[in-house]
């Protein structure tokens, strides 16, 4: 089959690096005094190797013909413009499948997985409207998760004419996902996704705090886990949810700025053992900042947050469960809630606690190694995961 549209490469103007050197050769560094342990946030010293190397070290053309390697989209949908990359099958009869990342992820976070999921499915992987490419999101500021399932069904059944498709997603897009398997089931083959949040998670009066105002546990271990859940994920939520356009006009400006927020999301949201380099390298880390910086679209990523809960999710059926597509799940160890130490206690946690009834779980599984970004970090449990959630699709 001749598939149905015009490749468009992804392409920086030499005027967008020029501009990005020469503000970096400007970066003016704050006084850092005894933060090398990065228990203040990002270390100065060690952004600013990053920043020297992003200047004078960092070939952006040479990541670029590698991301060009794969074929590129660009279409407009419900007057979205949207990117997306496409990975052809080697199966002569392949499940669509559209994989969706997360914040702050970008399309390429999905890279290390397109390959092997190949020999089953047709893969498109979309950057989120206002993340990176095609370009600045406009004409679309109430942007949020459950506006782009609708754009995310259009595509794949109307412009690209898939009668029925899977899906899949980390972080936001576990929650795309999710809204796919609840408002378009009967579309779907079944979904996969990295996270077992409900619909609901960004509704109320204090959706920003991620103990859901809770008081902290008695018991120490589960008290300190807790409060080292909220240091890792509080900080975001909150500016996001509640600051996130007046934080916009510095990282827009300043791409070591926006380098550092990225970064210590990127570092404490991974399982590094403490060297981020040892999941991204110089060059990952800059590849992904790259393609944030060149159009301009931090603001409108973060906008994601605030529109959740400005415009909160409203279901389209009461039926349980609430996601009716058949549902795989990957977890890890390292965002175990607390009170779960293993792989086998979060899968069994999961099975008996109150999101077992909220999904139509058909597989579930976790494991000891990887962080937020799992098919990043874990490209291969990701894959052997969600080929077994949509194993028994192969002959149908």
């Amino acid at each position: 089959m001749i598939f149905p549209l015009e490749p468009t490469p992804i392409h920086v103007s030499d005027e967008v690096l020029d501009d990005l050197r020469a503000r970096l050769a400007l970066t003016r560094s704050p006084l850092d005094e005894g933060n090398e342990d990065w228990s203040y946030g990002v270390p100065a010293s060690y952004l600013r190797e990053l920043v020297d190397h992003w200047r004078d070290g960092f070939d952006w053309r040479q990541a670029e013909a590698a991301i060009n390697a794969h074929e590129h989209y660009e279409v407009t949908v419900a007057g979205v413009p949207i990117h997306f990359m496409r990975k052809p099958s080697r199966s002569p009869r392949p499940i669509p499948l559209i994989l969706t990342h997360g914040w702050p992820w970008t399309f390429w976070h999905w890279s290390k997985v397109v390959e092997p999921l190949a020999d089953d499915f047709e893969v498109i992987v979309p950057s989120l409207p206002g993340f990176g490419f095609p370009g600045p999101l406009t004409g679309f500021p109430d942007v949020n998760f459950w506006k782009v399932a609708d754009l995310w069904h259009i595509l794949m059944t109307e412009t690209l004419g898939h009668q029925k498709y899977a899906a899949g997603g980390c972080d936001i897009g576990g929650i795309i996902s999710s809204q796919l398997g609840h408002k378009y089931a009967d579309s779907l083959h079944g979904i996969h996704i990295g996270s077992g949040l409900p619909l609901d998670f960004f509704t109320g009066d204090r959706a920003w705090d991620f103990a859901r105002n809770r008081p902290l546990p008695d018991d120490p271990a589960a008290r300190a886990r807790t409060i080292e859940l909220d240091h890792r994920w509080a900080p975001h939520l909150t500016v996001h949810m509640l600051d996130g356009a007046t934080l916009a006009h510095g990282l827009s400006d300043s791409p070591a700025g926006l380098l550092a927020w990225l970064l210590e999301r990127w570092n404490s949201w991974s399982d590094n053992g403490g060297d981020v380099e040892s999941v991204f390298t110089k060059d990952d880390l800059l590849t992904h900042a790259t393609i944030f910086w060149a159009n301009n679209s931090i603001a409108t990523s973060m906008r994601y947050y605030a529109n959740a809960n400005r415009y909160p999710w409203t279901p389209s059926h009461d039926r349980m469960p609430v996601v009716q597509a058949p549902t795989g799940l990957t977890f890890v160890t390292y965002e175990n809630p607390p009170g779960i130490h293993t792989a086998a206690e979060r899968v069994q946690a999961f099975k008996s606690g109150p999101l077992a009834s909220y999904f139509n779980h058909v597989n579930v599984n976790a494991h000891e190694r990887g962080g937020h970004f799992i098919p990043w970090e874990n490209p291969d449990a990701w894959v052997s995961d969600l080929r077994r959630t949509f194993s028994a699709l192969r002959g149908s």
